[in-house]
């Protein structure tokens, strides 16, 4: 369903404000998080939103001068933050993609209890999908995100010998399986009270079982919620041939990592899926992004595409929202997101991956300018 095109008529006096640690990134991620912090400051003062920015200059360059990703004390100054925005962090030219993954990524993940990963997918008017016939797309990936196969146990042995070996482990808990699996039903319960489960307990008979277990024990709870239990591969073929039918798909890390970017590619692609890291119960900061990399291939060329970026900020607000009970959070996250759905109808402003010839500057200026209506 698309956004309201205006938010209700409501009066808006500044109150409270909400301090965002900003974290722009490698390559692209500066310049797409230039066009989100545009986009919130234009929501921020329409609704009478006090946001406060700080920004730290995290990533491959600050590896290279300094052998960290962040410093020794980064985690405990982004605790004290109501929310933080990452733009996008690789440079796989000088760094492998590992290090700045488990120099930042999964240590803000692991460390804030940032247990559910989300991504909403959705086939915005005047966006064409790769598919004939989608039908109507609105999804939400619910990506459990703290355990799984991307827990770091494991190790190499004989490295760059012929018998070279290495292990990687994946680690399930009835703990993790459970309150990601919660958290999707009490979301679709806002929605359109469907949950798609993806296992593949035929081939991993531990872990998927007990997954399969939980989410039935679950269900249980939730009569009112209908369900649908899918082995992975066959996820992957049902995205395609019924995308329409997925209302919430909850799913372990690394399954939720790879179908994110397939329902994210059957939409028009990753340049218009945001992502959020989410500490459902608010003792730590949330971490919000976009789904795509750093792009280096066009880095610094204006032509990335910031729309991920934007709708992860309003994802940002909508948490802000929801957490501190402040309506002004939620309809400035509706007003973005309706000022997107416009920009997008109208099909005159875009970046190439959609067919258009706009810079990703550009595209923020048209979205703020559909905010302030």
């Amino acid at each position: 369903m698309e956004p309201p095109a205006t938010a209700p008529p409501v009066e808006y006096h500044p109150s409270q404000s909400y301090r965002i640690a900003l974290i722009p990134g490698d390559n692209i991620g500066p310049e797409v998080t230039a066009e989100a912090r545009k986009v919130l400051e234009a929501a921020a003062r329409r609704f009478g939103l006090l946001l406060a920015f700080e920004t730290f200059p995290w990533g491959a360059q600050h590896y290279l001068d300094t052998g960290a990703v962040m410093p020794e004390d980064g985690l405990e100054r982004l605790r004290r933050f109501d929310a933080i925005y990452l733009g996008a962090m690789g440079d796989p030219a000088r760094l492998p993609d590992r290090v700045l993954s488990w120099g930042f990524t999964q240590r803000v993940r692991k460390r804030f209890r940032q247990y559910v990963n989300l991504r909403p997918v959705r086939l915005w008017p005047g966006v064409r999908s790769p598919l004939a016939a989608p039908g109507e797309i609105d999804l939400v990936v619910v990506r459990e995100n703290a355990e799984g196969e991307y827990t770091n146990i494991g190790g190499a042995l004989y490295m760059e010998q012929p018998e070279e070996l290495a292990i990687q482990t994946s680690v399930y808990t009835r703990q993790g399986i459970e309150r990601v699996v919660r958290y999707a039903f009490d979301l679709a319960r806002r929605r359109r009270r469907h949950v798609t489960s993806i296992s593949k307990a035929n081939a991993l008979p531990f872990g998927m079982a007990l997954w399969d277990r939980i989410f039935a024990e679950v269900a249980e709870r939730y009569p009112d919620v209908e369900t649908r239990r899918l082995n992975v591969d066959a996820a992957a073929m049902f995205l395609i041939h019924r995308p329409s039918e997925v209302d919430v798909l909850v799913c372990a890390n690394l399954f939720g990592d790879i179908l994110s970017d397939e329902a994210a590619a059957i939409a028009g692609g990753i340049g218009l899926a945001p992502g959020a890291n989410i500490n459902p119960e608010g003792d730590y900061p949330s971490m919000f992004e976009p789904i795509h990399g750093s792009a280096p291939d066009i880095a610094g060329r204006g032509m990335a595409n910031p729309i991920a970026a934007v709708l992860a900020a309003a994802l940002l607000l909508r948490h802000l929202g929801a957490t501190a009970a402040d309506t002004r959070t939620t309809h400035a996250a509706q007003a973005i997101e309706a000022a997107v759905g416009a920009v997008l109808r109208r099909g005159a402003v875009r970046t190439p991956d959609l067919g258009g010839h706009s810079t990703t500057r550009e595209v923020g200026d048209a979205i703020c300018a559909a905010l302030a209506g």
